[in-house]
């Protein structure tokens, strides 16, 4: 009797916090999400000196940051957080959505290299597996300091091919201070504006025998952060302008069939895709068009979201992970956004959240050798006038440009 109520106990517990998670998940503050996320594995927090800057980091789920604040535990949760999910306690088939800002993954998704498709398996929802290296198997904890963890994970991957891969892990995630951040963003620090930065160095090592090879299939570091979405957040991602001829197409959007015009809009220099997280869609950015920068802004929150990456000058192979058998297989985007939505009518939506994400070059490794990629995200909040001389500076777009764009007042 006393394991039976005890059992009805967590599980109304369980419920309770489903309820309070799915009532004001995209309000919560960061002191919210931490103590919700403690009930269900471990947590590792980060802090700056004045305790401002913070973020949560596990290493149940790939060592990923779960979420961000630039005001203590009192100012607001940045990162998605699949409360729903985490507090049932379910493993679901494909890919288990628990969210965070910046998460480990593998490509290719799609083609005849992928490692989400089995050797023979259609290319189709129904058939797409997430690798469990890579969604539900937690990374290990090698050292750690005050504003910094690394992780380290080695496991085996097959592709679609039946190439088999041997691949280890280091994954370090840091908590940069205030001012390494506005360094990074090339502007001086603004008066009033709230800011919290840290990035992931990741690497791959290939552990096997054999060398990673083009014609047999290659991996690339995936790195993906899921944000609250909002009808008053668009997503911004600069590109260099010029001819197709030279540099491809602008932007490739019909991952999921074709994007609404007034969801999504291409310019020369730049494009904007609705982060609302009401509809379902993708975006992807190739290496001759991408600047290694993407960004989002919630007008209604006054937050300003930067990600950049590590994108090696000149190199042009990126894993494709479209969902079909492949004429040019390293044809791929260095920068993905994506935005949340029922992927069929009166479906449920994964979330929603919308998403910032971005590819290292495919890894052609041989046997003991390395590939790097640094993703680094950085939120400001704060008046916008002191938000609008950083998007300039940094997107290349106003924020006036940013809300007239998708008509967000």
């Amino acid at each position: 009797m006393k394991h039976e109520y005890a059992t009805l106990a967590a599980g109304l517990t369980a419920m309770a916090i489903a309820v309070t998670c799915l009532s004001g998940a995209s309000t919560a503050t960061f002191g919210d999400d931490v103590a919700f996320l403690k009930r269900f594995v471990d947590v590792i927090v980060l802090a700056d000196q004045s305790g401002s800057a913070k973020i949560a980091v596990t290493a149940a789920w790939q060592g990923r940051v779960l979420t961000s604040t630039a005001r203590g535990d009192e100012g607001v949760s940045f990162g998605w957080i699949n409360r729903e999910l985490i507090a049932s306690r379910k493993t679901l088939p494909h890919m288990n959505p628990f969210g965070g800002e910046d998460r480990f993954w593998l490509g290719p998704e799609g083609g005849q290299f992928s490692i989400f498709f089995a050797k023979g398996a259609k290319f189709e929802l129904s058939d797409w597996q997430t690798p469990a290296p890579i969604d539900t198997l937690p990374f290990e904890v090698a050292s750690r300091s005050s504003d910094s963890v690394r992780f380290t994970s080695a496991f085996k991957l097959t592709n679609y091919s039946g190439t088999p891969f041997d691949v280890e892990v280091v994954r370090d995630v840091r908590l940069l201070d205030p001012a390494s951040g506005w360094k990074h963003l090339g502007v001086e620090a603004a008066v009033g504006v709230d800011l919290v930065a840290f990035e992931s160095d990741n690497a791959i090592r290939n552990a096997g025998k054999a060398a990673w090879k083009h014609e047999t299939g290659l991996l690339s570091i995936w790195i993906l952060g899921m944000f609250n979405p909002s009808p008053a957040t668009t997503i911004v991602v600069p590109i260099k302008a010029g001819p197709e001829s030279e540099l491809g197409p602008k932007v490739t959007s019909d991952y999921f069939g074709a994007v609404p015009p007034e969801r999504l809009t291409v310019k020369d220099e730049v494009v904007f895709l609705s982060g609302d997280g009401r509809f379902r869609s993708k975006i992807g950015i190739g290496p001759r068009r991408s600047k290694g920068v993407l960004g989002s802004y919630d007008a209604e929150k006054q937050v300003l979201t930067i990600v950049q990456f590590s994108q090696p000058a000149g190199v042009t192979d990126y894993v494709n992970s479209l969902w079909r058998l492949q004429d040019d297989p390293y044809a791929g985007d260095a920068a993905n956004a994506y935005n949340d939505g029922p992927p069929a009518p009166g479906a449920k939506p994964l979330g929603p959240f919308y998403e910032l994400e971005s590819s290292s070059p495919a890894a052609a490794l041989a046997p003991g050798e390395r590939l790097s990629h640094l993703h680094r995200t950085i939120h400001l909040a704060g008046a916008e006038p002191a938000l609008d001389r950083v998007a300039r500076a940094v997107l290349g777009v106003s924020i006036a440009d940013i809300k007239a764009a998708l008509n967000v007042r």
